[in-house]
């Protein structure tokens, strides 16, 4: 079973991408979440394009987003192994040009093992392969699509640093959702986006206004897993760097102002049979009242796969929430987030923007749409990580046949928030990370992540909580300075 969606006119053998690439001198290659990469020439990368790939220092698997060691040695990079090269594999499937830098050709990489040339577990596209494949071994595919809501502003790089971070002038003024007018104010970037991101080989569904000063939201296209996390993480590359050429810093931080609404990254999610067909959905014979047998109301146009599906997610929601929000930042989007609509516990609802996990399904659309929205993750998420996550949790209450133990959240009242009828989510990546980290954490679980990815990343989580620990804020100056 094809696991990717290969992007127009990606090479499928050898001599193919020898003449895709045949009036090029060099050729540019990304990886990791955060995206890193280099150029190339062209007769270095032909030859790691006909073998198993290059060699690329592991060390990246060793520091943080701003090149800092990690606080601990984590397995993968090390002083032990001396952050020995790990492989990086070419994806072909992953061609593109990247129409801002001259059209130079563009690819993809996974990282193998040296000794094993197996995935590695802990790499963003390693584990969600890993996931498509346990998915494809049982004659499925994962199908998700992803949006994202982000902050734009007039500065630059320079002018972040100049301010300290401060006093930053939005993109255009006001609260001002799905607005005609505001993106007449900026139509070249706006525009641009959206053009651009199609001839990258993003294919953007819609994309307007969202309430607050600046703030944009784009939503991708649905296609296969692999394929969505890799635009996901292109379409920030993309927008950032069409933010250059403009003026315009796009922030996909979660929640920079306690003020106004957060940034939301939500991911939309099916799983479809051999034939294609959204096993989510109900038959012909059920769309009149329903499927007998369901949880409720909210579940009886989901089918009992979706429902399984579903119950897997809400089981384990708690235990992977460092995939989902893997952020200091990430948390305030959540705390005290029904005002402006971000789920802070393990709710799901038919057609419901309040809880966590959203049922798209008939009525409201035909039932080859049907489909979950996880509205908790923010625009800083990793997809691949919140994807693997989704699916893992799902697949397992599918293999398992998972009931939903709760009712929906059109029958819950703050009330159950209080008397422990609704299990609330982590309020930080402090705790979050403890609760992944558990030895009988769901996420541990060799059909899950499993140890290996648990201690790595649980590491570098620890690792981002230990610096906000020792961090002073401006709030805390501000605060205790003078009174204290």
């Amino acid at each position: 079973m094809d696991l990717t969606t290969s992007t127009r006119s990606a090479p499928k053998t050898l001599q193919e991408l020898k003449d895709l690439l045949y009036n090029d001198i060099k050729v540019k290659v990304a990886v990791d979440g955060v995206l890193r990469g280099k150029y190339m020439s062209k007769d270095k990368f032909l030859s790691a394009a006909s073998s198993d790939g290059f060699g690329f220092c592991s060390v990246i698997f060793g520091w943080d987003m701003h090149d800092s060691v990690y606080s601990r040695e984590l397995l993968i990079s090390n002083k032990a192994n001396g952050y020995r090269d790990i492989i990086a594999s070419i994806d072909l499937s992953t061609y593109r040009r990247i129409p801002w830098e001259d059209n130079v050709p563009f690819f993809l990489v996974s990282f193998l093992d040296p000794e094993t040339k197996e995935p590695l577990v802990v790499d963003p596209r390693g584990i969600l392969r890993i996931t498509a494949e346990r998915a494809a071994a049982k004659g499925l595919n994962c199908i998700a699509g992803a949006e994202y809501e982000y902050f734009n502003f007039k500065e630059s790089p320079t002018s972040l640093a100049e301010k300290g971070f401060t006093d930053l002038k939005p993109l255009t003024p006001g609260m001002h959702g799905y607005s005609m007018l505001r993106t007449q104010l900026n139509n070249e970037y706006f525009r641009d986006i959206f053009d651009r991101g199609l001839d990258f080989g993003i294919e953007i569904e819609g994309h307007h206004t969202e309430t607050g000063p600046g703030v944009f939201e784009t939503a991708l296209a649905y296609t296969k897993a692999l394929r969505i996390a890799d635009n996901a993480i292109l379409f920030k590359y993309l927008a950032k760097s069409l933010g250059m050429k403009h003026g315009v810093v796009p922030s996909f931080m979660a929640k920079p102002w306690g003020n106004l609404p957060g940034c939301s990254g939500h991911i939309h999610v099916s799983i479809q049979d051999k034939t294609g067909k959204n096993i989510f959905a109900v038959s012909e014979s059920e769309l009149s009242s329903g499927r007998a047998g369901a949880a409720n109301d909210d579940t009886k146009f989901l089918s009992q796969e979706g429902e399984h599906f579903l119950a897997g997610v809400l089981d384990g929601l708690p235990d992977v929430m460092p995939m989902l929000v893997p952020t200091i930042n990430g948390y305030k989007r959540l705390v005290g987030g029904e005002a402006f609509w971000a789920p802070n516990a393990v709710t799901y609802g038919y057609d419901s923007r309040a809880a966590s996990i959203r049922i798209i399904s008939p009525p409201s659309v035909p039932p080859a749409a049907t489909r979950l929205e996880v509205r908790v993750p923010g625009a800083d998420m990793n997809p691949y990580f919140a994807l693997s996550a989704i699916f893992l949790l799902g697949l397992r209450g599918i293999e398992k046949k998972l009931k939903i133990p709760i009712p929906p959240m059109g029958q819950l009242t703050m009330e159950d928030k209080k008397n422990g009828k609704i299990s609330m989510l982590p309020t930080s990546l402090e705790s979050a990370t403890s609760r992944m980290m558990r030895p009988d954490s769901i996420a541990r679980e060799p059909g899950m992540f499993g140890d290996v990815f648990v201690e790595h990343f649980g590491g570098t989580r620890e690792h981002e909580v230990k610096l906000w620990n020792e961090a002073v804020t401006n709030w805390e100056v501000e605060r205790y300075m003078e009174l204290a």
